[in-house]
């Protein structure tokens, strides 16, 4: 099959590389968002499927808004029996969707009709979830409402975090779009159309999801704080500045103190009041315009004492 390949994080780039490696397909050209300034220097960087496709000699295209009427016409052109997304960040215009032969297919990171949206790795750990998976479905106009072809599951273990599940599903998602292409090409998969009934939704995470609220449980204060590691990390204030918490477990310690409030200080970590009486204990944390360190190496200058309150509850 000829294909275009639409991706844009390090999320698609395992499934690209699988594409690329399968002598039965040619991956004609490859669709991403442009670059983007990153960094403190705001230097313009390349998205990691550029990249991928720069050192296969891959067309690449990169336009701003993909609806472009030019855009349309440049992928178009490459005659492609089948285009596959994985974490492309825009929409296909129904211009496209029409157009191969083989339809539109995306590699979406949930077990749908759970999750659909742009978080759903770090949505499904912060709600706690114990599984998900990756489902491959034919796309449609609305947001990953398609019907669906094929699902894998994937465990979520107690230790993931959004860096470790993100790394799971890319995998498993590149491993299912090699089972799933053969059938698909066979005409052997019966669509399966979306339960409404349950579907949830993972929307963009902004701001206001990534401070930690101290009068919740001390197991979801947990899930938010993995779920948002590495990127972009849950927070709260101290002493007035932002400060952000990348590792905490919970304890079996109890306290009547206010949420938010420090109840002891370790030599490797400190522990606060949650919602629900009990104790988290941080290990690794980010004070404002510091590095990324381990609670000891941050508690090494006492900047802690008993009674600190981190943010307040809110």
């Amino acid at each position: 099959m000829r294909i275009v390949f639409m991706g844009t994080p390090n999320f698609a780039v395992p499934v690209l590389q699988r594409l690329i490696e399968d002598p039965n397909n040619e991956v004609v050209c490859v669709v991403t968002q442009p670059d983007r300034p990153k960094g403190r220097k705001h230097q313009l960087t390349p998205p990691p499927v550029k990249l991928l496709a720069q050192n296969y000699s891959i067309p690449v295209l990169q336009p701003e808004r993909v609806r472009n009427p030019e855009a349309v016409q440049s992928i178009l052109a490459y005659h492609a029996d089948l285009f596959i997304t994985a974490a492309y960040g825009q929409i296909l215009p129904e211009s496209l969707l029409k157009e191969p032969r083989l339809g539109c297919i995306n590699v979406h990171a949930s077990l749908l009709p759970a999750y659909r949206g742009a978080a759903p790795i770090q949505q499904s750990i912060i709600d706690g979830q114990k599984e998900t998976g990756v489902t491959i479905m034919y796309m449609v106009k609305k947001l990953d409402a398609g019907d669906l072809l094929t699902q894998v599951h994937v465990p979520i273990e107690s230790a993931d975090t959004f860096g470790s599940l993100h790394d799971k599903l890319s995998a498993a998602g590149a491993d299912l779009l090699m089972e799933t292409l053969p059938k698909l090409a066979a005409g052997e998969l019966t669509p399966q159309p979306q339960d409404e009934a349950r579907v949830t939704y993972a929307p963009s995470i902004q701001r206001e999801d990534e401070q930690i609220k101290w009068m919740r449980s001390a197991e979801q204060i947990r899930n938010q704080i993995r779920g948002l590691n590495p990127f972009p990390g849950a927070f709260t204030s101290l002493y007035g500045k932002n400060f952000k918490i990348f590792a905490a477990e919970m304890t079996d310690g109890t306290t009547d103190e206010c949420p938010g409030t420090v109840v002891a200080c370790h030599a490797d970590a400190f522990f606060v009041a949650a919602g629900d009486k009990r104790t988290v204990k941080i290990t690794e944390c980010q004070p404002s315009g510091k590095k990324r360190m381990r609670a000891a190496d941050f508690l090494r200058g006492k900047p802690l004492s008993v009674g600190t309150v981190l943010g307040g509850p809110s």
